[in-house]
C-alpha cells in the first residue's frame, strides 16, 4: 500500500477535491483505494461521495476495529471518515496519532493506496501525517500566500521529520506552462534554503466545471470525464500507477511509524 499524503500550507487550495478525484481516477485504473479523511473534526470527504458513514475516526479512537470504521464510497474506495465537529478528535495526543496509523498500517495488504487528505497549516496531526507518506504532495497555486505557506510547510517538516522528499502539484493556473514557471519560482526559493528535493507531479489548470462541480460536491471525474481539469487528474492517477510499477515503496511508510512519531530532536 503506497502511502499519499495531499497536504498544503493553506486551506482553498483543492486538497479535498483533488482526494476524491484521485481516489476514483485510481480505481478506473484498477487499483483499490483507501482514503483517510485527516481534516480531524472538520471532514468532508463523503460530502463529495454522497455517502453517510455510520463511523468514523471517533469510533476507530474509542477502540473499534478498523474495518468496522470503514465506509464504501465507491466501486475499490473506501473511507474512514474524520468527523465532523468533533472537539475531541482536534486535540488527538501523540499516541492516538500514532494508533490510528498502525491500525490504518494492519489494511496493508487490502489496498493498492492510501491517499490522505491533511488539514492545512502547521498543526501537529498535519505534519504527523505527512511523515508517514511515501509520497508527500504539497498543492501550490498562484496565491502569494499558496507560495509562503507551502514553504513554511516544507521547512517545518524537514526540521521536525528531516522530510527531504516532496512532491509538488500546482493547481488552479493557467495553463501547464504556467504550472511549470510556478514550480521552477517554487523550487528555487525551497532549494536555495533547505536541502530537499522537490518533484514536479504536473498542474491542474483552472476549470470552470471543476469549480462548478465542487460547489454541486459531486465529483468532476463523475460530473464531466472529458473536462481540462478531470484529464489532468487522470493523467496525475497514471503517473502515479506507474511510479510504483516502476519503483516499489521506499519511502517512510506503514513500516516506519515507530521511528516517525519520534520528531527530531533539537528542533523547531
Amino acid at each position: 500500500m503506497k502511502i499519499v499524503s495531499i497536504t498544503s500550507g493553506k486551506g482553498g487550495v483543492g486538497k479535498t477535491s483533488l482526494v476524491s478525484n484521485m481516489a476514483i481516477g485510481l480505481s478506473q485504473l484498477g487499483k483499490k483505494v483507501l482514503i483517510f479523511d485527516g481534516d480531524l473534526g472538520m471532514a468532508n470527504v463523503d460530502i463529495f461521495f454522497g455517502v453517510h458513514p455510520q463511523k468514523n475516526l471517533q469510533d476507530l479512537v474509542d477502540g473499534d476495529s478498523i474495518k468496522n470504521c470503514l465506509t464504501s464510497a465507491a466501486h475499490n474506495v473506501d473511507l474512514l471518515a474524520g468527523g465532523n465537529g468533533i472537539y475531541n478528535l482536534c486535540h488527538l495526543n501523540a499516541f492516538q496519532r500514532r494508533e490510528i496509523m498502525s491500525r490504518l498500517g494492519d489494511m496493508n495488504f487490502s489496498y493498492d493506496f492510501l491517499l490522505i487528505d491533511t488539514s492545512p497549516g502547521l498543526h501537529d496531526h498535519v505534519l504527523h501525517l505527512n511523515s508517514v507518506a511515501d509520497d508527500c504532495c504539497v498543492i501550490l497555486t498562484p496565491d502569494p500566500s499558496s507560495f509562503t505557506d507551502s514553504y513554511a510547510l516544507i521547512k517545518v517538516l524537514f526540521q521536525k521529520y528531516k522530510t527531504q522528499k516532496f512532491s509538488i502539484i500546482c493547481n488552479q493556473v493557467r495553463d501547464e506552462k504556467q504550472g511549470e514557471q510556478l514550480f521552477l519560482r517554487f523550487a528555487e526559493v525551497v532549494q536555495q534554503f533547505l536541502p530537499v528535493r522537490l518533484s514536479y507531479k504536473k498542474s491542474i489548470p483552472y476549470d470552470p466545471q471543476l469549480k462548478l462541480s465542487n460547489q454541486l460536491q459531486r465529483l468532476i471525474l463523475r460530473q464531466d470525464p472529458k473536462s481540462i481539469s478531470a484529464m489532468a487528474i487522470k493523467s496525475i492517477c497514471m503517473d502515479l500507477v506507474s511510479q510504483v510499477q516502476l519503483a516499489p515503496t521506499t519511502g517512510n511508510g506503514v513500516n516506519g511509524l515507530d521511528s516517525l512519531f519520534r520528531p527530531v530532536s533539537g528542533h523547531a
